[in-house]
């Protein structure tokens, strides 16, 4: 490995997090929704968190230390948010080659069949953007999970020109980060009725985003 590239990956490791926690704790955060959340899990509901790619920034700080299971990509570009996350308390869920939607998929459904939490981008990891890949749908038909979107909006932000429009909250703003009402999902679904049921929370999921990002308007 070069030099540039080892210089990368030990300011990642040994700064990423110090730099997202400064990053987050400069700006005033408020939290809607978190009541609908917590009695979900007060109820022993296990939960599949839903973010859009583009809102994913403040994520990996918000859920911390909480023993969550995130689904991230094993290709190099979930190289970055795998290292950072790693030593914030999550059950990092990543693999390589033929066998790692198998074996991540029997991973997510131990992790919600013993009551956890899973976080899924339902349109990564490279779209198209908001449009909603039918796994979460049948993590939930098969476990019994709800759905329960998450995303975030800032007073100060830059909006990158990318596939996922992903939003960078700037320091010294104010982010307000919402838990969306959960997603109650029937059980052992046909492949038909999954396919309905996708496409009922994509359009709720986007509604709730759009929701989100009026609120600093």
């Amino acid at each position: 490995m070069a030099f540039k590239e080892r210089l990368r990956w030990w300011i990642i490791d040994h700064l990423g997090r110090p730099i997202i926690s400064l990053w987050i704790k400069s700006c005033r955060m408020t939290l809607l929704g978190e009541d609908e959340y917590r009695k979900a899990r007060q109820a022993g509901k296990a939960v599949v968190f839903l973010i859009w790619h583009g809102k994913i920034f403040p994520a990996p700080y918000f859920f911390r230390k909480r023993g969550i299971m995130p689904l991230i990509s094993p290709s190099r570009d979930g190289e970055i948010p795998a290292r950072i996350m790693d030593g914030w308390g999550y059950k990092i869920l990543r693999g390589s080659g033929t066998h790692f939607v198998r074996n991540a998929w029997l991973e997510m459904k131990r992790e919600l069949e013993a009551g956890g939490e899973v976080i899924i981008v339902p349109d990564g990891p490279r779209g198209p953007d908001r449009t909603f890949k039918l796994g979460a749908i049948k993590l939930a038909t098969e476990t019994g999970a709800v759905l329960v979107p998450w995303s975030f909006t800032a007073t100060r932000k830059k909006i990158l020109r990318s596939w996922d429009r992903f939003l960078m909250p700037l320091p010294f703003g104010r982010i307000t980060a919402a838990y969306g009402a959960p997603i109650e999902i029937a059980r052992n679904l046909s492949a038909e009725e999954m396919e309905r049921e996708r496409a009922r929370v994509e359009a709720r999921l986007r509604e709730f985003d759009a929701q989100i990002d009026g609120t600093t308007k």
